[in-house]
């Protein structure tokens, strides 16, 4: 194991991460505590850090910023319920932007980088911000969007540019100090729209003061977290995981160390560079890790890391064993979503124990419905997923989707379809859009794409359904490799071989096409929605 068990990370694998006892619901922890109360005890300390420029921002600095930028953003009007958005990397005024709509009762919406202008003007314009930062990175796709954001004050982080004013110049204009009427704001976030139209999720605002914190936060109350902690998320912070276990780190009072992005190698030197001690991916970043040869990974010291959490799409097995194997029984994964509608956890001991679950429900209890007669389903078979849930979220604007993922009981989904065993532990199959049904019968993308990623020339693999005259839908897997595969025939071939090895006839791919990058997000979510446009557009099935 590279993780070297020194007496903080002893004391994590005798805590209840460790055992196979599931873990218990969370109570609100005494340890969250909004940034102003370290900007006290601790000014001069790191509350976040760049790692390649060395930027560091202390607590008294984040403390100072947020509040002049709370001052300034309801100098332009903006008050209590209104918004802001940004297009942005993980740019050091990132979250300073996040933590001064916090204190001002705002919803804070960040956007893709990715995202076109026409996207950038329907996420403003649905989710009533009426701020747009930037950065002169994303100039020319900010500049196009400003054309159709009349009204909308504009803003650049860095340098101006066009139709954008200077961020740092109308901050530093503003008085120091908190604003009068200070109260709890919260993220507005959108659905990765891998399947659709993104959808905004809001929750209601509750006029509480601003330590108050969403209910999702208390998912991380038994992860560790405290003010020695230096934590480091994989992602963009525009996603909903990164951004949550970033903010909830900063509460405890632990040092966020942000890269601008995500490679292997450089993610390990990262992690001992800083020392890290949590750490958050999503199942790709561990796949490329794991590619890497072993005498590159154990050149790095990882022995300061205490906590792995990982989520927000399927892990294959092997990897998340050979994970294990690495850094030790300290790889806690979660599932949820942005909604909020509910939430599982499983430590390592206990998915040894249950290989392939995402744990049990951390409140509330989890229902197997049936997709037509939403009648419950006995354990062990499957239907969709729903959360018996307090969450009281909407889909921003889309009264209809709100109402179509709640049954008449207030249960909720998020579109999953999975089964539960006799001890309660949650087993997803595939996304319900994604289920492909082929001579009458199921298949379930992610059981092939996890035998695809067990191939040793694949990287990367996706798994859909093609229209065939015969069969209604065939299998089809588009793959990305990790070396020159030769005959694309032989290989085709060879990796067909590979699926039926293990997996029936029925749902093995007939076709194998390889592609240079698939349309993954950072989260790790593949938009098969674009891969199915593709494919649906073009006669025979083969990508334009």
């Amino acid at each position: 194991m590279a993780a070297n068990l020194h007496g903080s990370v002893e004391r994590l694998l005798m805590s209840e991460l460790a055992s196979t006892q599931p873990i218990p619901p969370t109570t609100a922890p005494e340890r969250l505590l909004h940034p102003d109360t370290h900007a006290l005890r601790r000014p001069d300390v790191a509350a976040y850090k760049m790692h390649e420029t060395g930027e560091e921002v202390t607590w008294a600095q984040l403390q100072d910023r947020s509040q002049r930028c709370a001052r300034l953003l309801r100098s332009f009007g903006v008050g209590v319920g209104g918004g802001i958005a940004m297009l942005l990397d993980n740019h050091p005024r990132f979250l300073e932007l996040c933590w001064a709509a916090q204190r001002s009762g705002l919803y804070f919406t960040p956007i893709s980088w990715h995202s076109t202008a026409s996207e950038v003007v329907y996420i403003v314009e649905n989710s009533g911000a009426s701020v747009l930062f930037t950065s002169s990175k994303f100039a020319a796709v900010a500049e196009a969007a400003a054309v159709h954001l009349p009204g909308i004050t504009l803003l650049s982080v860095d340098e101006p540019f066009g139709t954008f004013g200077s961020y740092l110049e109308a901050r530093d204009g503003q008085a120091a100090g908190p604003l009068e009427d200070e109260q709890f704001g919260d993220d507005m976030l959108y659905t990765s729209g891998t399947t659709g139209r993104p959808k905004g999720v809001r929750r209601p605002l509750t006029g509480d003061p601003i330590d108050r914190y969403p209910d999702l936060y208390l998912l991380y109350a038994r992860t560790g977290f405290d003010e020695r902690a230096v934590h480091h998320s994989a992602g963009p912070l525009y996603h909903a995981s990164p951004l949550h276990t970033t903010m909830v780190a900063m509460t405890f009072g632990g040092t966020v160390v942000l890269a601008d992005h995500f490679e292997a190698e450089s993610a390990l030197e990262l992690l001992s560079t800083h020392g890290v001690t949590h750490s958050n991916w999503v199942p790709t970043h561990f796949v490329r890790m794991l590619r890497l040869s072993r005498d590159v990974r154990d050149s790095y010291d990882l022995s300061s890391l205490e906590l792995v959490i990982h989520g927000a799409a399927p892990c294959p097995v092997w990897a998340k064993v050979e994970m294990i194997d690495w850094v030790g029984p300290i790889v806690l994964e979660y599932y949820g979503g942005s909604e909020g509608f509910g939430s599982c956890l499983i430590s390592s001991a206990e998915w040894l124990a249950h290989r392939g679950s995402v744990g049990r429900s951390t409140e509330g209890t989890i229902h197997i419905l049936d997709e037509e007669t939403k009648n419950e389903l006995p354990i062990g078979e499957i239907g969709l997923v729903y959360f018996e849930s307090r969450a009281n979220m909407a889909y921003h604007g889309d009264d209809e989707k709100t109402a179509a993922v709640r049954t008449k009981q207030g249960w909720a989904t998020l579109g999953d379809i999975g089964h539960i065993d006799a001890d309660g532990y949650l087993y997803l199959a595939d996304r319900r859009a994604d289920l492909i049904i082929t001579g009458g019968v199921n298949v379930y993308p992610r059981e092939v794409e996890e035998r695809l990623l067990e191939h040793p020339l694949i990287a990367d693999a996706a798994v859909i359904g093609i229209a065939d005259a015969e069969f209604g839908e065939r299998v089809h897997a588009i793959v990305e490799t990790s070396g020159p595969i030769g005959d694309p025939a032989a290989f085709a071939a060879d990796v067909i071989a590979h699926c039926r090895e293990t997996l029936a006839k029925f749902k093995c791919p007939r076709g194998v096409d390889v592609v240079d990058d698939l349309p993954r997000q950072e989260n790790g979510k593949l938009y098969k929605r674009l891969l199915k446009d593709q494919y649906r557009a073009v006669a025979g099935g083969a990508p334009q």
